[in-house]
């Protein structure tokens, strides 16, 4: 079993069980969903394609692709690391469950030995998202680093991860995504396309 370090630990009852509130359990866990990303996403393509061409849906394959890689990595370092959630390991802890918010009892003893928890494969999306996104539109630089934050908070606020949980998923995320910008920059020119989606050819409307 993936130990708990007591910084981990401390860190997690924090976030968890005592920094709580109802305007937090209606929010956080909205960062959690995955539908309204795509939703977003959706529209920001529609939008981007309408503006400056077709060409702008390469960019946002890349996206997908460095999140489907990221998937992929968390999956099997999930497999291998075996660490048990909070949810079934800790004592009092809190996580929501089909939209309902329910508690470990107090006096829970972990029962599983091997689980899914690290790392957070919600934090190293957002994190691998986020990179890519702020190397391709260097503009969202200013606020995009916001995203892996509060997802990552969620999850540890939800009982799904330790903070080490998306610590780990982060830093994955984050070399996975910085790693995608490096090999585009080095294949855009030979597909004879611009690095940055804004240096394209912008289409009369």
């Amino acid at each position: 079993m993936f130990p708990a370090l007591p910084q981990d630990l401390s860190l997690q009852l924090l976030l968890n069980q005592q920094w709580r509130s109802a305007a937090l359990d209606v929010l956080l866990p909205l960062f959690s969903l995955r539908a309204p990303l795509f939703v977003i996403w959706a529209g920001l393509l529609v939008w981007r394609a309408t503006l400056r061409g077709k060409g702008q849906a390469l960019y946002f394959i890349l996206l997908v692709l460095a999140m489907g890689v990221t998937d992929l990595a968390c999956n099997a370092a999930k497999h291998a690391a075996g660490r048990v959630r909070p949810q079934h390991a800790v004592a009092g802890a809190y996580y929501q469950e089909s939209g309902k918010w329910l508690r470990t009892p107090a006096d829970h003893v972990p029962d599983r030995e091997r689980g899914s928890s690290f790392p957070s494969a919600h934090a190293a999306n957002s994190m691998a998202l986020s990179v890519l996104a702020m190397c391709l539109w260097p503009r969202l630089r200013r606020g995009l680093w916001a995203l892996p934050v509060l997802v990552g908070w969620s999850r540890v606020y939800m009982g799904k991860h330790y903070p080490l949980d998306v610590l780990g998923g982060w830093i994955l995320g984050g070399l996975i995504g910085w790693c995608f910008w490096l090999a585009w920059k080095r294949l855009a020119p030979r597909l004879k396309m611009s690095a940055l989606p804004d240096e394209l050819y912008r289409p009369s409307l």
